[in-house]
């Protein structure tokens, strides 16, 4: 690998980690790939490999350095340790960037396809390997960069996040063909440009379109008032028992607090309740005074339990109150936090512990369940359920009329993930044109409109409660009804891509001599 191209990698590294919270320039997300780019020109696909890596180590740590913070502060584990383990996080989802970059070198040198023509469907397939491969992993792609610019992510509600991470490729490699032919001093790609231009415009002019439909107040159903509490509690003092009567307590004021708002249903944040909801029958009866004193509904995060053939199996739950104080339902979580919440192999592994204090290790929820007021249906997803696009449209799609998300932020403490956190949110209610409520323990507790406009948002640690007007919608976008098809369409692409390059390089003329 010469040495020179090395800079550039890690330019673009550096780059696609500011596009994000809380550097938050998300329009460099439109030439970040550029230098990577230049570096790997008339490389081969081993050092393309290579420098892909080198960009994605470097954007994944710069991402995602936040989980160093838990781990040394919840977890137990010394820097050392947590930055070591940040390190090999990072190589290896630093591979979903330099495997696309990879293979659209391999095509270059064997078809002369430029990547402009290629990387889009490679990086796109990645991207969604990403969001399953070993329970998957999909924080922050590309796509959510553009969170803040809602004419171009209306597109979601057709692609999912994924084609606004195409647009996003497409538009980096047309740029680099530009800038290479007028450094060469070659003819412009013209047509490639156009093209770019072109489908740039009318994701535009359908973003405006979409937007504008919207904002009509025929497309709005049931009105729904929701107060959202975020109480605050550090993660330090969180399961500490001799602490439970006073996060009960901050719970109970800012409720009542909200009583001139007259809400619908109120919101607690994930584990709101840090004790078993089901049998604590003093701590049962706290709770359940405070939602007769409210006269709304509660929804509110608690673990829960569930025996079995003499087995107890623990779940991580979301819990609906009637004014009354019955319990309607509840939610089981259905995606679990490697590491957070369970840990993976663990007879293979039995000296792994959990990374995060909290109770024993959860069991998955059976399957998404939707949880109803009335007529009015609401899709709960605790946690980081949220950034998996695949399963908040299947609550959409089985009758949803609105999404919430609640969940406990405190163990990411003052860093960027919280942002990050709730950038991806907002793809979620575009995806499926819904409103979106958000309780988050710390902090960011946030409402959201089915175009992706945050209307209300709390700040980091603090205590307070949100009041927000939310609206019921019916209407299954193409996205909630037939999923991640344009993912399946950039795989197929992808593999007829390289396919016929196989065949050309077993078919290579053998020159005979005499």
């Amino acid at each position: 690998m010469n040495l020179k191209t090395l800079p550039a990698a890690v330019l673009s590294g550096i780059l696609m980690t500011a596009i994000f919270p809380a550097i938050n320039l998300g329009m460099l997300a439109w030439v970040c790939l550029v230098p990577l780019l230049f570096s790997v020109e008339k490389k081969g696909p081993y050092q393309s490999l290579l420098l892909g890596c080198i960009t994605g180590t470097v954007f994944n740590c710069g991402l995602v350095y936040w989980v160093v913070v838990s781990m040394t502060t919840y977890g137990e584990l010394s820097f050392f340790v947590a930055g070591a383990l940040l390190f090999f996080l990072s190589v290896f989802l630093g591979f979903f960037v330099a495997v696309p970059v990879c293979l659209s070198s391999f095509v270059k040198k064997t078809l002369g396809l430029d990547f402009f023509v290629t990387l889009p469907f490679f990086w796109t397939a990645c991207e969604h390997i990403k969001s399953w491969f070993l329970t998957g992993f999909p924080w922050e792609n590309l796509g959510y960069a553009q969170f803040q610019y809602h004419r171009v992510i209306q597109i979601a509600d057709i692609t999912g996040v994924y084609g606004i991470t195409f647009l996003i490729v497409l538009t980096n490699g047309a740029l680099f063909c530009l800038l290479k032919a007028i450094f060469l001093k070659q003819k412009p790609p013209l047509a490639g440009t156009a093209l770019t231009a072109v489908l740039i415009g009318a994701i535009l002019v359908y973003g405006g379109y979409r937007i504008n439909e919207y904002n009509q107040p025929g497309v709005r159903g049931k009105q729904l008032k929701v107060f959202i509490v975020q109480p605050s509690i550090p993660q330090n003092v969180k399961w500490d028992g001799d602490y439970l009567d006073e996060t009960l307590r901050v719970l109970r004021r800012i409720t009542l607090q909200g009583a001139f708002f007259h809400p619908d249903i109120v919101l607690w944040p994930e584990s709101s309740t840090p004790f078993y909801f089901q049998s604590e029958a003093v701590y049962k009866k706290h709770v359940r005074d405070t939602v007769v004193k409210s006269g709304a509904y509660l929804l509110f995060g608690s673990p829960a339990w569930e025996r079995n053939d003499k087995q107890t199996a623990y779940f991580n739950s979301a819990f609906l109150l009637s004014p009354q104080s019955t319990i309607m339902d509840r939610y089981d979580k259905i995606h679990l936090v490697p590491y957070g919440e369970y840990v993976p192999l663990k007879k293979l592994f039995p000296f792994i512990n959990k990374m995060v204090a909290g109770i024993g290790d959860f069991s998955p929820g059976r399957q998404p369940k939707n949880l109803c007021i009335s007529d009015q249906c609401l899709a709960t997803l605790i946690c980081y359920e949220i950034i998996f696009p695949d399963l908040v449209r299947r609550f959409t799609k089985d009758g949803a009329h609105f999404l919430v998300n609640i969940t406990n932020d405190a163990w990411f403490g003052r860093t960027s993930a919280p942002y990050q956190h709730l950038s991806m949110a907002v793809l979620r209610a575009v995806e499926n044109k819904r409103y979106l409520v958000r309780a988050a323990n710390t902090g960011i507790s946030a409402c959201i409109d089915p175009t992706g406009v945050i209307l209300q948002q709390s700040k980091l640690f603090t205590q307070e409660g949100l009041p927000a007007i939310i609206f019921s919608v019916t209407e299954q976008t193409f996205y909630t009804c037939y999923g991640d098809i344009f993912a399946f369409l950039c795989y197929g692409i992808s593999i007829l891509l390289i396919f016929p390059t196989r065949i050309q390089h077993r078919q290579k003329p053998v020159i005979r001599t005499m």
